[in-house]
């Protein structure tokens, strides 16, 4: 299942790959599941990032790899990251982190998500959930890099 979001802030693409920083991931984490960082290297291919999210019934590990980041030939930054260990139900877990050339001399922070579990039907039902997930990050970008 896809899912992509674009927000619009007012700093350089340049700007914003800097600003995606620990500080950053902790305040993007939505309330719930409540989310501790065990482990975060950054965002450059090969780095890794741990957390672990507390239900309230159980805690559970979710541990990512950044497998690519660069530039592209239009200004675009970015950084995509997949999930190695994810919790229940999901199976496959892939984020691409873009940061395009916006007006203004600005940027649109570009979040697109796929993820699957064990069957569609399960997957559209979590589209919502996934959806207000990351919808909860929008004023967050907003504030952080204006």
């Amino acid at each position: 299942m896809l899912v992509t979001l674009r927000t619009a802030v007012p700093q350089s693409p340049a700007r914003v790959m800097a600003g995606f920083t620990r500080a950053l991931f902790e305040a993007l984490a939505p309330p719930f599941p409540k989310l501790r960082v065990l482990r975060f290297d950054g965002c450059h291919t090969g780095d890794h990032v741990e957390i672990e999210l507390n239900t309230g019934v159980k805690k559970l590990r979710w541990t990512s790899l950044i497998v690519d980041d660069g530039v592209q030939p239009d200004g675009t930054h970015f950084f995509v990251d997949e999930g190695q260990i994810l919790p229940p139900p999901l199976r496959y877990w892939r984020h691409r982190h873009l940061i395009q050339p916006g007006p203004n001399g600005g940027s649109v922070i570009v979040d697109a998500l796929e993820y699957r579990t064990a069957s569609p039907w399960l997957d559209r039902l979590l589209y919502p959930a996934m959806w207000a997930q990351f919808a909860w990050r929008r004023p967050i970008y907003r504030r952080w890099f204006t």
